[in-house]
C-alpha cells in the first residue's frame, strides 16, 4: 500500500472522529438531562449548539469531502502519476482536513473556509497529476 492508500482510510476515519467529539458533550449525563441520546442520536444532535454543533457540521462536511478525494487518488494512480506527487497531495489533503476541523471547532470560520479551498484544491489536482 501507498502513503496515498493510507491517506484514504485517515479521509474515511476523520468523520468518525468528528462524530465522537460531537457526541461527547453529552456522555456520562442521563437522557433526561440532557445527555446523549443513543436512541435518537440525529434528532439530539440537531438539538446541540456552540462547539458540538460544529463538530456535527464538520463531520457532515468530511463525509461530503471524501468521494472527490478518494476518486482522486485512485484516478491518479490508475493514470499513473508520480507516486510521490499522488502521496504529497493525498498528505496535503489529510493535512488541510485535519486543519479545517480544528478551525470549525475553534469557530475561526475565515480561516477554515481557506483549508476547505486548500483540501479541495488538493483533490482536485490528484485528477491532473498525471504526465
Amino acid at each position: 500500500m501507498t502513503i496515498a492508500h493510507y491517506c484514504i482510510i485517515v479521509a474515511c476515519l476523520l468523520p468518525i472522529v468528528c462524530a465522537g467529539l460531537a457526541k461527547s458533550g453529552g456522555f456520562g449525563r442521563p437522557r433526561r438531562e440532557g445527555g446523549y441520546d443513543n436512541h435518537n442520536p440525529r434528532a439530539w444532535l440537531a438539538q446541540q449548539s456552540g462547539r458540538q454543533a460544529r463538530a456535527n457540521a464538520a463531520q457532515a462536511n468530511s463525509f461530503e469531502a471524501l468521494p472527490l478525494f478518494i476518486a482522486g487518488v485512485l484516478v491518479a494512480q490508475q493514470l499513473q502519476a508520480p507516486q510521490e506527487w499522488v502521496n504529497a497531495l493525498a498528505m496535503g489533503f489529510i493535512a488541510a482536513r485535519v486543519a479545517y476541523i480544528a478551525a470549525y471547532l475553534a469557530d475561526f470560520a475565515t480561516l477554515r473556509s481557506g483549508l476547505w479551498f486548500l483540501g479541495m484544491g488538493c483533490s482536485v489536482a490528484l485528477f491532473f497529476s498525471a504526465p
